[in-house]
């Protein structure tokens, strides 16, 4: 009997090290913070909501769509729209419950398109990339992701599309698999890549993110959260992109991500360290081609000019976990704030407490594309 005890103690003594080497730890991050160059008066409040918000994408038009977030775990709607101060769902509740398991990003196109990228609870299930004709409100695509491309432990949570419509790149965090990657579906011939897979460039380093006065540390410290490739802003030329627990902001170009014949290390070699970031969530970018950047320890938004130095564009403690970003008509720019920390690995009923949850908007100054 002694000896099955000891047996059970060293093996789980083993597995918990396994675990904290491969999940924990993690050390601080340095505060990248300058003074902000804008006036917190000058965020306004756009829209509250019961349930925590996870992405929003404007339209040209100014409407604004917006999922819940899938950590909350919620039972109802999945997206909606803000249609005349009210959360309208987006398709209707039946459909919801048919087409999505568990939506994340957002995105609108230029030729009026709304594009959703489903996970399916960490690829456990069949993930999904969706696609809606803004003007009929029809379903256009229901794309099922394979599990070469999405496999069990993926995290499909943010995408962009090319100006042509031709493609659409999706970032895989990979909280769970730890093998990160950039996922490329061309909407013309329906065929779908997966690339830079564990590079340096998608991969989380060992940092420990605190947001507010909450280390995001778990069970003793065997489980950090720290994600790869999360944020992602497409400009006419190059894709901007970084890992939530990374430090850095990389580009590539976005020939070399079209280019299908390009052996995945000759892709890499061609990634370029842009800037030194914040741990961050959402990517957006202006029509002048400065970077936005969430500081998710800090409640802020960085700016990253052509001088590729990050500043603090505007900070407010109202904003609990800047997630995702969305350029809007008349140069605003919105925030929406998942408040993530209260979310993960909490009951429903301290995430309830804790709402409502909000979306921001500011105007840095300059124009973007809507939607993205």
């Amino acid at each position: 009997m002694r000896k099955i005890l000891l047996f059970v103690v060293i093996l789980a003594v083993l597995l918990v090290t396994i675990a904290w080497i491969r999940y924990g730890g993690g050390r601080p991050y340095p505060d990248l913070s300058t003074a902000p160059i804008l006036n917190a008066a000058e965020i306004e409040e756009v829209l509250a909501y019961p349930e925590p918000i996870g992405n929003v994408a404007v339209s040209a038009e100014g409407r604004i769509f917006f999922t819940v977030h899938p950590e909350s775990r919620p039972q109802g709607n999945r997206l909606l729209e803000y249609v005349d101060g009210a959360a309208v769902p987006y398709p209707n509740l039946a459909q919801q419950l048919e087409l999505f398991d568990t939506p994340l990003g957002i995105a609108i196109d230029r030729f009026e398109r709304l594009w959703v990228i489903d996970h399916a609870n960490h690829g456990m299930r069949t993930p999904a990339l969706l696609c809606f004709d803004l003007r009929t409100g029809e379903v256009i695509l229901n794309q099922k992701l394979p599990p070469h491309i999405a496999p069990g432990g993926s995290f499909l949570q943010d995408l962009q599309v090319s100006a042509d419509g031709r493609i659409v790149i999706i970032a895989d965090a990979s909280f769970w698999r730890k093998t990160p990657a950039i996922v490329i579906y061309d909407t013309e011939t329906g065929s779908t890549r997966r690339v830079l897979e564990g590079d340096q460039s998608v991969s989380a380093e060992n940092y420990r993110i605190r947001a507010g006065s909450r280390d995001m540390s778990f069970f003793g410290g065997i489980f950090s959260l720290r994600g790869g490739i999360d944020g992602i802003a497409l400009g006419p030329e190059w894709l901007y992109f970084g890992a939530i627990s990374g430090s850095g902001l990389y580009r590539v170009r976005l020939t070399d991500l079209r280019n299908t014949t390009l052996p995945d290390a000759q892709l890499a070699a061609r990634v370029e360290r842009y800037a030194t970031k914040p741990l961050s969530d959402g990517f957006s970018i202006d029509v002048d081609g400065n970077i936005y950047v969430t500081d998710v320890e800090h409640s802020s938004v960085h700016i990253v000019g052509p001088d590729r130095e990050s500043r603090t564009l505007i900070r407010s403690p109202d904003i609990r976990w800047p997630d995702a970003l969305s350029f809007g008509p008349d140069g605003w720019l919105y925030v929406a704030d998942s408040a993530l920390s209260e979310l993960v690995l909490q009951s429903r009923e301290h995430i309830e407490s804790q709402g409502p949850y909000r979306i921001y908007r500011f105007r840095p100054g300059t124009d973007g594309v809507p939607g993205q």
